[in-house]
């Protein structure tokens, strides 16, 4: 009998869930990176002060740590998902983005406008990695 294809990754780098869910799974080479919003990891309050641009720099903080903890790096991500509450602050999100992912090949994307995000976020962001 085959072990289990489906390893969940979590690392204190990044918050715990605040739900029934991983920080990332990984199947085969495929990483799964849950949604991340903008809270601190030592302590699990938002940062930002409604602030999207620091929003934005924490959230990329916590994708990254969950992605180093797979040993994935920002160049492996092949797609995100970007959620903003107010989609004006497009621009602002797309720069603190670029920082991380527009070098080289940028990943795939789609980013959508939500009704609200956990704990009063503006921004959250997902991803999926290929660690082939």
């Amino acid at each position: 009998m085959s072990s289990n294809p489906i390893t969940p990754i979590t690392t204190e780098s990044a918050p715990s869930p605040v739900g029934p869910y991983n920080q990332a799974i990984l199947v085969s080479d495929w990483l799964y990176c849950s949604g991340q919003i903008a809270l601190d990891p030592s302590n699990g309050l938002m940062v930002g002060e409604g602030n999207v641009e620091n929003e934005t720099r924490q959230v990329l903080q916590n994708l990254l740590a969950v992605l180093k903890a797979a040993g994935a790096e920002p160049s492996q991500v092949i797609k995100t998902t970007i959620y903003l509450v107010d989609l004006n602050d497009f621009g602002k999100v797309n720069t603190i983005y670029a920082e991380v992912f527009g070098k080289g090949i940028s990943p795939a994307r789609a980013c959508v406008q939500v009704a609200a995000l956990p704990k009063g976020g503006l921004v959250e962001i997902d991803c999926v990695a290929w660690l082939g």
